[in-house]
């Protein structure tokens, strides 16, 4: 049926170009000289914001990281945001020196939402308008001792958002949590780095990014409140004109979810976000993409683009048409064959993908060759189970629920 065979045909175009545009920033990551930015002087001032809910266990490590950063402290603010807290986070925070604000409101539920909160805040004190730029973190991560001296950096060369090298603290714990953080440090090493070298916008991961205070005005605090907040963030600020950077030596260590339960209901509310940030924004980025002939527009849109559920919904529709008789069986089933052929080309991609951010990370990654050679092996089965994760994505409703951290 000619229906069936333009959305295969759409459906080949657009992996195509994705897997093409991986293969360009793999390569372009290697024989390229990665963007450094030039010394710059410690003179602009920062508000530090964190969310946290129920983070007693983590939040010190953060809060100590930051404090022993190289970059004055004195230059540096650390504003904390109790969301809905049931522990002490909030009098550890204070016992450290921080600002904090405690929230609460079971209806509005979400990091997005408590950021907002935090902002309001922030600026009904004034107190906004003495910062140069704001960082966001999450309560689990942890700070190289350069990280906010080479941030400002990148700040101080022109950028009014930049994201971060995003590594793990707990890479080596199972399949699960290494499979997470092979996926993190590959966006930075091949795609943001690579995207820097193009000139074009990076992505603003779910923490470890900066906003200029310019940037924050113009949205009056933070106005960005779906499942995945961060890349509402990215697709607004790239619709604005705006540039973001990235700052490959400011390094980010992030706890992974070590369960598979936990993260598949945080890959879940991932999925579910990607789906409403297509359905807000992927049309005025195409818009952009074809009027403005902007380059990160058409790389966002690619990373927007729902292909694996559209991959889903292709072989339910391919069923339902075979089962009325307006398409043979045969044809589905050869059409399928040549989708588990193309699925195991990608997953032995994914494998060679995995093995190269290893190669190319193998100092930064506190791993045994032993261990790295297993995850390597065992992170196409983790990317395999979006599938079943975004056709569940589709019809569900996963809210935003908190990740349980050990404090490793």
């Amino acid at each position: 049926m000619a229906f069936l065979s333009v959305v295969d045909a759409l459906m080949l175009i657009l992996g195509s170009v994705g897997i093409i545009y991986q293969a360009v920033c793999v390569v372009t990551s290697f024989v390229a000289k990665p963007v450094v930015f030039p010394d710059a002087p410690m003179d602009k001032r920062f508000a530090v914001l964190i969310s946290a809910r129920n983070e007693e266990l983590v939040v010190g490590k953060l809060i100590d990281s930051i404090r022993g950063q190289t970059y004055p402290s004195d230059m540096v603010d650390i504003w904390l945001v109790a969301d809905n807290c049931t522990d002490d986070t909030a009098g550890l925070a204070r016992s450290k020196g921080c600002h904090v604000v405690e929230r609460s409101n079971q209806e509005q539920i979400g990091k997005g939402y408590a950021l907002s909160y935090l902002l309001d805040r922030i600026i009904s004190t004034g107190a906004s308008r003495t910062y140069d730029a704001f960082f966001v973190f999450d309560a689990d991560n942890r700070l190289d001792k350069h990280y906010i001296a080479e941030m400002n950096k990148a700040f101080q060369a022109g950028f009014k958002i930049l994201t971060s090298y995003r590594n793990s603290v707990n890479f080596t714990d199972n399949w699960v949590s290494s499979g997470s953080a092979l996926w993190f440090i590959r966006e930075s090493r091949f795609l943001n780095s690579s995207r820097m070298v193009f000139g074009s916008s990076c992505h603003v991961g779910g923490t470890g990014f900066m906003f200029s205070r310019e940037v924050m005005e113009r949205n009056n605090g933070w106005k960005f409140h779906l499942l995945t907040e961060d890349l509402e963030f990215t697709m607004d600020s790239v619709l604005h004109g705006d540039r973001i950077g990235y700052c490959g030596t400011a390094i980010l260590y992030d706890e992974q979810p070590v369960t598979f339960k936990q993260s598949w209901r945080q890959r879940l509310r991932w999925s579910k976000g990607f789906l409403q940030v297509f359905r807000y924004y992927g049309p005025a980025l195409i818009s952009r993409a074809v009027r403005e002939r902007d380059f990160s527009a058409v790389d966002l849109t690619i990373l927007i683009c729902p292909l694996t559920v559209l991959s889903v919904a292709r072989f339910v529709v391919g069923v339902l048409f075979a089962a009325f008789g307006f398409v043979t069986w045969t044809s589905q089933i050869e059409g399928l064959l040549k989708a588990v052929v193309y699925a195991t080309i990608g997953l032995l991609a994914m494998m060679g993908l995995a093995a190269l951010t290893v190669v190319a990370e193998r100092d930064k990654i506190g791993a045994s060759n032993k261990e790295l050679f297993a995850y390597c092996l065992s992170f196409p089965i983790f990317m395999l189970s979006y599938v079943p994760i975004s056709f569940q994505a589709i019809f569900a409703n996963p809210g935003w629920k908190p990740i349980e951290h050990n404090g490793k």
